[in-house]
């Protein structure tokens, strides 16, 4: 067995981001950009006011002060002319600053009568100014490449003048469920048999993180049934498998996968839900094997399949955001796997983050893990920690899922 940093380190160290794409600015928001986005432009375009109120001449705004009104500048129509000594022009948020000003007097600060207008507070040098280029240049980098386009993204782009993106496509996961036992939802499940959840539950985390799920039909235990499922993955960024993924006798991925070429990496790792995790390589196509157990499938995707798609969506790290908790149960040592413990959260009168694992910890129980607020993690070997003590803890809700 390996330890989880090891296998995601060699599950990380093939992949590249799948090929750009250009997409509208409107279709953009979650996508990573392929390149740097260059502003086309200079804003502000010129220096403009930052406040309502009046372009001036600070050798001549001083309090007491009176200046001749000759004319307006609303925003988005310039002053044709140039102020000369003694003038004053009205302009607004946003306004091109007339030649000849340097300063912006508040209206609130001055007393407009007809065409004249009395300086009531000394104005300073540059004072309500946004100079040119303050925001940005033309031609300057605004957003990396790289980068998760964000609400904030968005508008940056759109200020700078760009209707299109050039954005890494949404990378195509194949998921491949094997197993004599389950059925669709809705179909009638065989004796002894089971609803297949794992391909839905990863469909769904695929789509959170911004890949495109290709959900493959189900492959029974059968060798030439999970190679000829395996085909229907060509053209995928990654096929990823559930069930069948160890060595018994039942467990017939590797061999169905090996019929078409598969060179595993490793299996076995080193933790708890989720020892039986297989990756290889298929041809060009990386290969996944999560085991079937629904929680089981469902933390290892957690840590291996989403790092996987985040590197080929273009993002080059995805840590996860770990925060520190205090469990509000003991817990005992942990022993050499590394053990992830579901868990939900709540705060005491202080404001602690408190963490409580459930009691029961089977990798079958779904409905615990989607009342999970977040998993607990227990490094290999970890002492006994008292209630009160303080734990790592990873939140769904700061992944999406």
């Amino acid at each position: 067995m390996i330890g989880i940093d090891g296998a995601r380190a060699r599950i990380l160290a093939g992949l590249v981001a799948v090929g750009p794409e250009t997409v509208a600015l409107a279709e953009a928001l979650g996508r990573i950009t392929a390149a740097p986005v260059l502003a086309r432009l200079t804003l502000p375009p010129a220096d403009v006011s930052a406040m309502d109120g009046y372009a001036v001449r600070v050798a001549e705004a001083r309090a007491g002060a009176t200046l001749r009104l000759i004319g307006s500048a609303p925003a988005g129509h310039p002053f044709a002319g140039a102020m000369a000594a003694g003038e004053t022009v009205r302009i607004f948020t946003g306004s091109f600053l007339p030649d000849g000003a340097d300063a912006v007097l508040l209206q609130e600060d001055a007393e407009a009568v007809g065409e004249r207008v009395v300086v009531r507070e000394t104005v300073r040098p540059g004072q309500h100014i946004r100079r040119k280029g303050q925001d940005f240049t033309e031609a300057s980098t605004v957003i990396p490449a790289g980068r998760r386009l964000g609400p904030r993204d968005i508008g940056l782009a759109a200020a700078a003048n760009h209707p299109w993106l050039a954005v890494h496509r949404r990378p195509r996961i194949a998921i491949l469920a094997t197993g004599d036992e389950i059925a669709l939802p809705g179909e009638k499940v065989p004796a002894g048999g089971i609803v297949s959840s794992n391909a839905h539950a990863l469909a769904a985390m695929v789509i959170a993180l911004g890949g495109t799920p290709i959900i493959l039909p189900i492959a029974p235990d059968d060798i030439d049934a999970i190679a000829r499922g395996a085909d229907g993955a060509r053209g995928a960024d990654l096929l990823v498998t559930t069930g069948g993924a160890s060595v018994g006798d039942h467990d017939l991925v590797q061999a169905g996968l090996a019929r078409r070429g598969l060179a595993v990496d490793f299996w076995k790792i080193a933790m708890r839900p989720g020892k039986p995790l297989m990756f290889g390589q298929l041809g060009d196509m990386p290969v996944l094997g999560l085991p079937g157990n629904p929680v089981s499938a469902f933390i290892c995707a957690l840590l291996f399949l989403r790092p996987a798609l985040l590197r080929l969506a273009g993002l080059a790290d995805a840590p996860l955001p770990l925060e520190p908790a205090q469990t509000k149960t003991p817990l005992r040592a942990n022993d050499r796997r590394f053990d992830f413990l579901r868990a939900v959260l709540e705060r005491n009168q202080d404001g602690a983050l408190l963490a409580e694992a459930f009691a029961v910890q089977d990798s079958a129980m779904q409905a615990s893990l989607a009342r999970a607020d977040a998993l607990i993690l227990r490094p290999p070997h970890a002492p006994a920690v008292e209630a009160g003590g303080v734990v790592e803890i990873l939140r769904f809700e700061r992944l999406g899922l």
